[in-house]
C-alpha cells in the first residue's frame, strides 16, 4: 500500500506545486517508486513539471528519476448512482492504478475549496501546508487577536482537515501526520517572523501539527521549472560546482525530508 503525500492548502501561491516537484523528485531520486497527481485540473503545475522533465531528458538523452504522473481518468457520470459523485470516483480510479505500483503517491491540491481537494486530504497519510511567513496566509489556519496576538480559533483549512481526520478516524486508518512549511522566511523581519513562529507554536498545540523548515524565495527554483529540473539534477546538465545559493537551497531541502519522517525512507543526499 502506498504512502499518500498530500501538499495543499487553500490558498495560490504559497508553494504547493514547488512543494510537490521536489518532494516527489527527491524520493524517486533515492530509489522509492513515486506516484503523482495534480488535483488542479485548470493550472496543473504539477502535472507540467513532469511533463517537461520527461520531455527534457527525451531530448538530452539522459536518464532522469521521474515521479509516474497520472492525469485523473474521466468516469460515465450516467452509470454512477444519484448519491456518488463523480470526482470521488475519478480521484478513488487515479489512486487505485497508482497505488500497488508505487511506494508512494505526492498529490498536488489547488489553491481553492474543492471536491477533490476535500476528498484527497481525508486519504493523506502526510499532509503538508505550505505557508508563506506572514499573518495573511497564517489567517487561513486560525483567527489572531490583533492586540495580544493570541490565537482565538481555527480557521476554515483547519476545520476541513479536522474533518478529514474524523472521517479517517471513523474508517479506522491511522491519523494524519500534518505538517505545516513555513517558506520564504525571510532574514529580514525578525519582529514579525517571531510573531508568525509564536502565533504557530500556540495552535500546534491546540489542533495538532508540527511545524518544519521551507524553501526561501529562490530564483533557482522558477529558472529550473521549464526544463522540469530540480537542484538535484544539476550535476547531469553539467554544473560541477555549486554557487553559495544553490548549496544553501539543497541544504533546505535536505533539512525538508528530514522533517517529513516518511516511512522507509534514509535521506542520502
Amino acid at each position: 500500500m502506498a504512502h499518500i503525500i498530500v501538499v495543499g492548502n487553500e490558498k495560490g501561491g504559497s508553494g504547493k506545486s514547488t512543494t510537490c516537484m521536489h518532494v516527489a523528485t527527491a524520493l524517486a531520486r533515492m530509489g522509492h517508486r513515486v506516484g503523482a497527481l495534480d488535483l488542479d485540473l485548470r493550472q496543473k503545475s504539477f502535472g507540467r513539471y513532469v511533463e517537461n522533465r520527461r520531455s527534457f531528458a527525451r531530448r538530452e538523452e539522459l536518464s532522469l528519476p521521474t515521479p509516474d504522473y497520472h492525469d485523473l481518468p474521466e468516469v460515465d457520470a450516467s452509470a454512477l448512482r444519484p448519491d456518488e459523485n463523480v470526482h470521488d470516483h475519478r480521484l478513488s480510479a487515479a489512486i487505485g492504478a497508482l497505488e500497488t505500483e508505487a511506494d508512494f503517491i505526492v498529490i498536488d491540491c489547488p489553491g481553492s475549496h474543492t471536491r477533490l481537494s476535500q476528498v484527497a486530504h481525508s486519504l493523506a497519510d502526510t499532509l503538508i501546508t505550505p505557508l508563506n511567513d506572514s499573518f495573511i496566509d497564517f489567517d487561513l489556519l486560525a483567527r489572531v487577536d490583533p492586540d495580544t496576538g493570541r490565537v482565538t480559533g481555527p480557521s476554515i483549512y483547519s476545520e476541513m482537515v479536522w474533518q478529514a481526520r474524523q472521517l479517517r478516524a471513523r474508517a479506522g486508518l491511522p491519523p494524519i501526520d500534518w505538517i505545516i512549511l513555513r517558506n520564504r522566511l525571510g532574514a529580514q523581519q525578525m519582529h514579525n517572523k517571531k510573531k508568525v513562529g509564536d502565533a504557530l507554536d500556540q495552535l500546534s498545540k491546540r489542533i495538532g501539527f508540527r511545524v518544519a523548515p521551507g524553501f526561501s524565495d529562490r530564483v533557482i527554483f522558477r529558472e529550473l521549472f521549464p526544463r522540469g529540473l530540480t537542484l538535484l539534477d544539476l550535476r547531469e546538465v553539467g554544473v560541477d560546482k555549486l554557487n553559495i545559493s544553490n548549496v544553501a537551497a539543497r541544504q533546505e531541502l535536505r533539512e525538508l525530508m528530514r522533517a517529513l519522517n516518511l516511512p522507509g525512507v534514509s535521506v542520502n543526499f
